[in-house]
């Protein structure tokens, strides 16, 4: 029989690149040397992962000297909510693989290419203190409150952030700062006992969905509420948040 259950959360390889895009933080293990933060990174389509690091850090030496081979290596990257949450982050991110130099004739040009999709201040840097290098990505995992779960890096190239990544962050700040009444309506989905002495908060919100974050006195609870169909452009997202609002009984909870 076949599966015609509806689909309520982004499948995982959209949550490591929407996470990754989300990540303001990045640190890059190398095997035997101290963690290197990074003050760029991009995920991008064909499976690697640019980031920079400082140009005089042991890891950039290390890997400029590894020639082709590169180095085996994990970068670990941090979601934060964008408001102001008792426990901030949202999800944790390890891409695994190998680190590679970047050939310094093609830092400015990479880091061009890099711009027009994540256009950092950071990059201005490339070539006087800091370095590009490419994270050949083998498998990753992303871990938050419901778990942790991996994937190949075939799954990855075949993924894209979810469609309203990049305004997500302003629009939960937003519902924080001028719509509590909207989120009062929303955690009315919440069954009363979890509610009762708690603080709500919108954590997060993708095509599938809202999640809330319940911050009761004992622990925090992400509970996720489904649209009933995905949302596939701004006025349908804003459409399936206000029926959401409006009718507290209509859909079922995912505790995550």
């Amino acid at each position: 029989m076949t599966n015609t259950a509806p689909v309520v959360a982004p499948h995982t390889a959209e949550r490591v690149h929407s996470a990754c895009a989300h990540a303001e933080s990045a640190m890059l293990a190398v095997p035997g040397l101290d963690p290197v933060p990074t003050s760029v990174h991009l995920l991008r389509q064909c499976g690697d992962i640019v980031i920079a690091v400082p140009s005089n850090s042991v890891a950039a030496v290390l890997v400029m000297t590894c020639g082709n081979t590169g180095s085996p290596a994990v970068l670990e990257l941090t979601d934060h909510a964008p408001l102001p949450l008792r426990e901030p982050v949202r999800a944790l991110v390890w891409l695994r693989g190998w680190v590679h130099a970047v050939p310094g004739n093609t830092q400015r040009a990479l880091a061009a290419a890099v711009a027009e999709d994540h256009p950092h201040p950071a990059l201005l840097d490339i070539g006087h203190t800091a370095t590009l290098l490419r994270l050949v990505v083998d498998s990753a995992v992303v871990a938050d409150t419901s778990g942790a779960d991996s994937v190949t890096r075939e799954q990855l190239r075949q993924a894209h952030p979810d469609p309203f990544c990049a305004m997500e962050g302003a629009w939960l700040q937003h519902l924080h700062a001028d719509h509590a009444d909207v989120i009062d309506r929303l955690a009315r989905h919440l069954p009363p006992a979890l509610r009762r002495g708690a603080l709500v908060h919108p954590l997060a919100i993708d095509r599938y969905g809202v999640t809330l974050r319940v911050e009761a006195v004992e622990a925090d609870h992400d509970i996720r509420i489904p649209f009933p169909t995905p949302a596939h452009d701004v006025e349908s997202l804003s459409r399936a948040v206000q029926a959401l609002a409006a009718n507290p009984f209509e859909h079922g909870l995912h505790r995550i």
